[in-house]
């Protein structure tokens, strides 16, 4: 049972509020029965508190769904009712709308998204494809973490249903060498063991890879105990990762992909992000939320998209980096109010564990640096810059060493940069300001130029007229 309230803007809303009980409503031995009773009364606990919390928040639309272990529990019907009687009007998704809303999800937070998602809960895992921006048919397997043992026998009857559902659909050909999207508490838990087990320095599960191969070593680690891993992870998801790693070890024998990786946005964001219009759909979840965190903390309006056009003559970046500076340039403002001293070490801050999505753990890197530079910072030097190619953090450091000229030229002022502008041509690069304004190139802004020049290897002057 999971309460989320969500605020913000609509392409990338953002969870204010977020509590989960584990009340094993899929824990059923026999998936057709009745709902466990103690399971149950658990589930209307956590409902009742989470109606009262909905009031106080003042929660403008409440939407509630049940999926697998209710659809299919006879007394399902029943508890339903019973979920109204608290005051909250409950829906149950059928099989193809959890696999639906799932991939949806998954679209929402990775956009370019190509190839399975298997959303595992307790009673259920869900396998639909995705691609182009769109899910395909998805189907409901019973293989939840709470429905299957960690053992042999387990094993074997897991593999024959996998393998009976598999073959009913066209899934396998759409995983062949393709990504394998892993959705569900559980495999997030067995992300943060491999994080573990292979001290990888950026605690973030969103976008974190895993090499197919790797997985027959985490069936192993999850089944030893090891202290680092209860820190890392809640007890009640550290019980559920040998089956979660059994039935992941199951499904890369079956479908054969070339990666796995992590989605920590599923069915609740899928259940968002599929009712927005197509314009917002095509948003760049990263670009969105970058403007919204740091409109937040600009002094004179918001002028990270100015700041980017007046910085890109100097950069022919791809698309995919283009999206980056863009993102780093919208965030240029966002540590000022902090002490000066730290200013660089808040925005590195933001950068690494901010809740972004549509990124990975390269990328975060990279805004990380250009925000570092930006601020006055050195190059980044710990482990989080093996994340990232020389080459690439170099490219981040000259972006922020270009915004922080346009900072200082500006004092944070959209305006000034519209009048003036960035060039390079034979070697150097040119500031260029209007005749009668050449007074905005003081001795602070003019040692920042030199610097920039020396950033990219050129030589730098300034420019009236």
């Amino acid at each position: 049972m999971r309460l989320v309230v969500y605020a913000g803007p609509p392409r990338v809303p953002t969870p204010i509020f977020n509590e989960k009980v584990l009340a094993g409503l899929g824990s059923s031995s026999d998936p057709g029965g009745q709902l466990p009773e103690e399971p149950r009364q658990k589930a209307l606990a956590a409902l009742s508190r989470f109606k009262l919390l909905i009031d106080q928040m003042r929660v403008k639309e409440t939407r509630v769904v049940a999926t697998a272990a209710v659809r299919d529990a006879k007394d399902g019907p029943q508890f339903i009712r019973d979920i109204r009687r608290i005051g909250l009007d409950c829906e149950i998704l059928s099989a193809e709308q959890e696999a639906h809303y799932a991939g949806e999800g998954v679209l929402s937070g990775i956009p370019d998204a190509h190839g399975i998602v298997g959303d595992l809960g307790g009673g259920s895992l869900e396998l639909v494809g995705v691609g182009d921006g769109r899910t395909k048919v998805g189907i409901s397997v019973p293989l939840g973490v709470l429905r299957v043992e960690a053992s042999a026998a387990g094993e074997r009857a897991a593999r024959r249903v996998l393998k009976a559902a598999l073959n009913e659909t066209e899934i396998r050909d759409q995983a062949r060498g393709r990504s394998f999207y892993m959705v569900g508490g559980s495999w997030r838990a067995l992300a943060r063991l491999d994080m573990v087990a292979t001290d990888f320095p950026l605690p973030i599960t969103h976008q974190h890879r895993i090499p197919p191969l790797r997985v027959a070593e985490l069936r192993t680690l999850a089944a030893m105990a090891d202290p680092r891993r209860t820190k890392a992870i809640a007890p009640a998801r550290l019980a559920s990762t040998p089956v979660a790693a059994m039935l992941l070890d199951l499904l890369v024998d079956e479908l054969e992909p070339a990666q796995l990786v992590v989605s920590t946005y599923g069915i609740r964001e899928g259940l968002l992000f599929s009712r927005l219009k197509p314009h917002l759909r095509q948003l760049d979840p990263l670009v969105e939320e970058a403007r919204c965190s740091g409109g937040g903390e600009h002094r004179f309006g918001q002028h990270g998209d100015l700041l980017d056009e007046w910085i890109a003559p100097l950069f022919f970046d791809e698309p995919r980096m283009r999206r980056l500076r863009l993102a780093s340039c919208l965030l240029a403002d966002v540590a000022w109010q902090a002490n000066p001293g730290f200013r660089a070490e808040r925005a590195v801050e933001l950068a690494l564990h901010g809740n972004w999505v549509a990124i990975d753990a390269a990328g975060r890197v990279m805004i990380a640096q250009a925000l570092s530079s930006a601020f006055g910072g050195e190059r980044l030097k710990t482990t989080l810059a093996q994340l990232c190619s020389e080459e690439q953090l170099r490219r981040a450091h000259a972006w922020g060493v270009a915004m922080r000229l346009g900072q200082r030229l500006s004092g944070g002022v959209g305006a000034v940069l519209k009048r003036t502008r960035l060039s390079a041509a034979n070697g150097v690069v040119i500031l260029h300001v209007k005749r009668g304004e050449e007074a905005l190139v003081g001795d602070q802004v003019e040692r920042r130029l030199v610097r920039l020049g020396e950033t990219l290897g050129r030589e730098a002057v300034v420019a009236s007229g």
